[in-house]
């Protein structure tokens, strides 16, 4: 079933991807849970207040994807204005003009593994908050990419001629978490991108991604993220993969309190009494926060 776009500014899919919804408001996609597994936003740019629609698309859930659906051709003359959108709203993807849209139009773009998906991820943190040094940056990136192949922090240490130790400072001192987790997390999303396709098998996904078993794969990917990898096989897209594991790092005290404050707007629980929801009323990406100075009381690791 195709929805007519032309009369109106927001439009949704979500899970099971029967149809596009028309959307009042951003604010409107549920959040509960939160994240919001597997959803995307529509943002028609056919009317004239790109400001506004600007303001509620920067502000959407975390973890909803966006895509940018562009005014026809002849009432299109806003490159530069467009290119500021993009750079702050951070779109999945950019649509040409369709006055019907479909949702099986736009689940292969949903599911679809990035071209590189390290520099994706990292870019995504970074719009989200987590703002550091290009240094870090590019460990971070180079980390990710790594993971496809490597799957210790001595190999990866290895792999980009520094120490464990010096390695684990590293990412500590910038208030994020360990490199170990940063391995864990590029498997995890590669995996849970395949596991979208139903010709793929957990057996044969986790023995690409050098598990054992698919019992092995479930279990690093519920520790990780507490989502299982059926949930992988409803939900998709990669943005709430990458929500969850940041809400999961911030309950287990991975994330320092500066850079909480950055992703999910609030101050970290005593450590005795943590809330079973405590990043759940995070309103998306307010502003960067430059986190290197902000060293946390862990040890690196030995």
């Amino acid at each position: 079933m195709k929805t007519h776009t032309s009369d109106h500014r927001f439009l949704a899919l979500f899970p099971p991807y029967r149809g596009v919804e028309p959307l009042e408001h951003p604010t409107s996609i549920p959040t509960d849970p939160l994240p919001p597994r597997g959803a995307a936003l529509i943002w028609n740019l056919l009317g004239e207040d790109w400001g506004g629609g600007f303001r509620a698309v920067r502000n959407r859930p975390p973890g909803v994807a966006l895509f940018v659906l562009l005014p026809p051709a002849n009432r299109f003359d806003g490159m530069e204005r467009l290119l500021d959108l993009m750079e702050h709203c951070r779109p999945h993807s950019v649509l040409p003009h369709m006055s019907l849209l479909a949702a099986e139009e736009l689940v292969p773009l949903l599911k679809g593994l990035p071209a590189d998906l390290p520099s994706e991820v990292s870019e995504y943190l970074r719009w989200r908050g987590v703002e550091v040094d290009m240094d870090t940056r590019r460990l971070i990136r180079k980390t990710l990419e790594l993971s496809d192949e490597l799957r210790t922090v001595s190999g990866l240490a290895r792999s980009l001629y520094v120490s464990r130790r010096a390695l684990g400072r590293r990412f500590m001192s910038r208030g994020l978490p360990v490199p170990s987790h940063w391995l864990h997390l590029g498997r995890i999303l590669r995996a849970s991108l395949r596991l979208q396709h139903p010709e793929a098998t957990l057996h044969s996904v986790a023995c690409e991604m050098g598990y054992p078993d698919g019992f092995a794969l479930s279990n690093q990917m519920y520790r990780l993220t507490r989502l299982r990898p059926s949930i992988m096989r409803e939900c998709f897209g990669w943005e709430w993969i990458v929500e969850a594991w940041l809400n999961q790092e911030g309950l287990e005290g991975n994330l320092s309190p500066i850079l909480l404050r950055a992703l999910f707007g609030e101050e970290p629980s005593a450590p005795s009494a943590p809330p079973p929801r405590l990043l759940a009323t995070g309103t998306g990406p307010v502003r960067r926060v430059n986190v290197a100075e902000r060293p946390t009381p862990r040890q690196p690791e030995g």
